[in-house]
């Protein structure tokens, strides 16, 4: 089978193309934009595979998707292409409202295009499957807030939409237009919800990378305001494994989440990837100290939560990582890899890619 990946040098598409390349016989067309988030070096232990090929190209572009699918012909889409993170879609929405709405469009209309054009028995066999996330749920009740005896409520496949920031929001509408595209067009789509990724590659910009990165540099480590929002951790190669399960066993028109059962309030997530680098890479004082609050984000959804059991009942996955495992896996991952970090966050191998890759 040959798929073509939106958002491949991205931390989660990256993982998705390194597992196929890997794990499977399959080959991969990478398509991504590169944008600051976007780092091929995420790929370099595959990019030299037969069955990988790279496209510089915005999903917004039309021309250029004909020209792909034309040329490459895939057998299946897997969308992971997005601007993803949320304080950027509070300071600048206009960018996620046109990659995660008018960019998924623009996807949806070139592969129905091409769909078009296939024989019955490759148009049946196709698949279109829409990666987003979580957040499109709005948030759910807090333990602080919830009455004593109760059990705590889980986001499932019939969870209502209720996005809370520019970039749920943004990816809600996405998924909107994905089902209406199956309902209308017949194109055979799958889309699935994801808890918060951790582990390699990770952009420093989000929680986890940032707060190893600031404690190694003695930097503060910020916590919004009390700490106390919860996240369900989901280890980005246990993702990539889900993704493509679900692209090769799940049912056409269906969704299903995926979720790491791994529910932990942020400050305990920056408390313990102290207490690992205190074990690890020891210093004067303990990492914690380090821990500073800063004003809470508006409108910052309070506890998030995945019921996974649809993807374990009748795909038969199951994370293989605990949040304990991971997080360790993670930390060291950085320590092993600071090249990797340096030119992320200085840009320097931006240089090398617009010499090498020309913006069709």
């Amino acid at each position: 089978m040959k798929i073509l990946i939106t958002g491949g040098a991205g931390f989660i598409g990256s993982a998705v193309v390194r597992h196929v390349i890997k794990n499977t016989q399959d080959s991969v067309v990478n398509v991504d934009k590169l944008t600051y988030a976007g780092n091929l070096e995420s790929l370099s232990n595959i990019v030299d595979s037969n069955r990988y090929c790279f496209e510089h190209v915005d999903i917004c572009d039309a021309q250029a998707l004909a020209r792909i699918f034309s040329r490459h012909q895939p057998d299946a889409v897997m969308h992971l292409a997005a601007e993803s993170h949320v304080d950027r879609s509070i300071s600048g929405p206009a960018a996620f409202i046109e990659t995660n709405i008018v960019g998924t469009y623009t996807l949806l209309e070139a592969t129905r295009t091409y769909w078009m054009t296939l024989n019955d028995a490759a148009k049946a066999a196709f698949r279109f499957h829409h990666i987003s996330t979580d957040e499109v749920y709005g948030d759910l009740p807090h333990p602080d807030e919830h009455l004593e005896g109760q059990a705590l409520p889980l986001f499932t496949e019939q969870t209502a939409y209720a996005p809370s920031s520019p970039y749920s929001a943004s990816k809600a509408s996405s998924d909107h237009l994905v089902r209406a595209w199956l309902r209308t067009y017949g194109l055979p789509t799958l889309v699935t919800n994801c808890s918060n990724n951790y582990g390699p590659y990770h952009f420093p910009e989000k929680l986890i990378p940032l707060v190893i990165l600031n404690a190694l540099e003695g930097k503060p480590l910020p916590v919004y305001g009390k700490g106390n929002q919860i996240r369900d951790w989901l280890y980005v190669e246990d993702h990539a494994r889900a993704l493509y399960i679900v692209l090769t066993q799940g049912k056409s028109g269906e969704t299903y989440n995926i979720g790491g059962h791994n529910e932990k309030q942020n400050l305990d997530v920056v408390l313990t990837i102290c207490e690992l680098l205190d074990e690890m890479v020891p210093k004067g004082h303990p990492y914690r100290e380090q821990i500073t609050y800063v004003t809470d984000r508006p409108g910052h959804d309070r506890r998030y939560a995945i019921d996974a059991s649809k993807i374990g009942n009748e795909l038969g996955w199951k994370p293989l990582e605990t949040f304990e495992s991971g997080i360790r896996k993670t930390v060291q991952w950085y320590l092993d890899n600071q090249p990797w970090v340096e030119n992320v966050k200085s840009g320097a191998y931006k240089g090398w890619i617009e010499q090498n890759y020309d913006k069709r």
